[in-house]
């Protein structure tokens, strides 16, 4: 790689974690290339140079963040002993300590709300949302093929333990006050217990 290529990918790299970051902030409504510009130390043209538009480079900064939630979750889950252990492997999503966490969700609930309006964000959304289901579908075909998991559907499955999770984090992120970690973390423990429970 030449110096100039390195110096480009390290500028993109830049640019990419000042956006995540004011994002995360000020919400994608709020934020203006200037915001982003001085949070990475340069210019607004220095930002322009590497990406054409605000919403080019919204697109390049979900990305990274997507893809860097979904590598964390499949290293945690290869980490596991177990299928059942990998499907309640994401505990880390309700620790408040988890800078993750504390960038991600302001950052994901936004991407939501843009997405119910632009198709090209929801496109990238449901990229993400389908890798997960991908990562726990394994887990179970895993498990069924060990004669842990019977009688369920992989795919369907998958997707119930993703809504569980999903549908969880939302609440406990937003309503802190009314469901703690513990709720948080024993809620998913339950359900998807009760799910895998029911194939049998």
């Amino acid at each position: 790689m030449s110096f100039k290529t390195e110096l480009e990918t390290i500028r993109r790299s830049q640019i990419i974690e000042a956006a995540l970051a004011k994002i995360s902030e000020m919400g994608m409504a709020s934020v203006t290339l200037e915001d982003i510009a001085k949070e990475a130390g340069l210019s607004k043209g220095g930002v322009a140079h590497y990406f054409s538009s605000k919403e080019a480079l919204f697109m390049d900064a979900f990305r990274e963040f997507f893809d860097r939630i979904f590598a964390r979750s499949r290293l945690t889950m290869d980490g596991c002993a177990d299928p059942l252990s990998k499907l309640l492997s994401f505990g880390w999503l309700y620790n408040w300590d988890d800078p993750d966490v504390n960038r991600g969700y302001p950052l994901l609930l936004d991407f939501m709300a843009a997405s119910s309006r632009n198709e090209d964000y929801r496109r990238l959304f449901r990229e993400w949302v389908d890798g997960w289901i991908a990562l726990l579908k394994e887990a179970v075909e895993e498990g069924q093929r060990e004669g842990l998991f019977r009688g369920l559907d992989p795919d369907g499955t998958a997707r119930c333990v993703s809504s569980i999770y999903h549908g969880i984090a939302v609440r406990w992120y937003l309503d802190r006050e009314s469901h703690s970690t513990e709720w948080a973390v024993g809620s998913c423990v339950r359900s998807i217990g009760r799910l895998l429970e029911r194939g049998e």
